[in-house]
C-alpha cells in the first residue's frame, strides 16, 4: 500500500509544498549563481530512472560552463578549478539538488530512493541490476547517501541501494530524511574530486 500509493502521494505533497515555501530561497540562489559566475542557473543532465529509463535532472550550476559536463566530480582532477564560490557552499549544504524537487513532481524521482547515476555509469548501472535498485523511483536523497554519501565504494553503494528497495516504508523514508537532514547540515561524507578524498578511488565510484 505505502510503496504503490502513499509513497507517490506524498512525494506529491511535499515536493508541491517544498517549492512554494523555498521559492524565495530558490530566486535568491538562481540570481546568486548568475552574479557569481557566467552561465545559466540550473544545470541540466540526463540521469537513469527507474527501469533504466532515461531523463533530464535538474541542479542548481555549481561548477563553470566549461567543467567536463558528464563526467562525475571525482573521475577528474583539480575539480575545485571548476567550481564556483557559490557552488562550494550549495554543494556542501546540498542546496543544488532542490531544483530536483521539479523532477519529485513530475514523478521522475521521489523524495527518497538511490541517487540517480549518470546515463554513462554503466558499471554503477550494471552493480544496481545485481543488487535489484534499478526498478525503484531515484532520490533526492536515499539509504547510500545516509550511509556514507562520497566515501561508499561503488559495491557497497549499489548494495545499500540494494537494500532500500527491497525494504521501502514509510518508517525508512522518515529515517532517510532525518538523516539527510542532519548530514546536509554537518556536511558529513563530501568530498570533491580525486585530490578530495582520503581513500584510495577506483573508476566506478561516483558521486550523482
Amino acid at each position: 500500500m505505502y510503496r504503490r500509493f502513499v509513497k507517490r502521494a506524498l512525494d506529491i505533497l511535499f515536493s508541491l509544498l517544498g517549492l512554494i515555501v523555498l521559492s524565495p530561497l530558490l530566486l535568491i540562489v538562481a540570481l546568486w549563481i548568475r552574479l557569481d559566475s557566467p552561465g545559466p542557473a540550473l544545470f541540466r543532465q540526463k540521469r537513469v530512472g527507474r527501469d533504466k529509463v532515461l531523463f533530464e535532472i535538474l541542479k542548481f550550476r555549481t561548477m563553470r560552463t566549461d567543467a567536463p559536463h558528464d563526467v562525475p566530480t571525482h573521475q577528474f582532477s583539480h575539480s575545485q578549478d571548476y567550481i564556483t564560490r557559490i557552488g562550494k557552499f550549495l554543494r556542501k549544504t546540498s542546496i543544488d539538488e532542490f531544483p530536483q524537487l521539479l523532477n519529485v513532481l513530475a514523478g521522475q524521482m521521489s523524495l527518497i530512493g538511490p541517487r540517480p547515476a549518470l546515463w554513462n555509469q554503466d558499471d554503477l548501472i550494471a552493480c544496481r541490476d545485481r543488487y535489484g535498485a534499478n526498478g525503484v523511483l531515484p532520490g533526492l536523497s536515499g539509504w547510500a547517501q545516509v550511509n556514507g554519501r562520497d566515501e561508499l565504494a561503488l559495491e557497497t553503494k549499489a548494495m545499500r541501494d540494494g537494500e532500500y528497495a527491497r525494504n521501502i516504508s514509510f518508517s525508512l523514508d522518515v529515517k532517510c530524511l532525518f538523516l539527510t537532514f542532519r548530514k546536509a547540515f554537518t556536511g558529513e561524507g563530501v568530498a570533491e574530486g580525486k585530490e578530495g578524498r582520503r581513500y584510495t578511488v577506483t573508476k566506478t565510484e561516483d558521486k550523482p
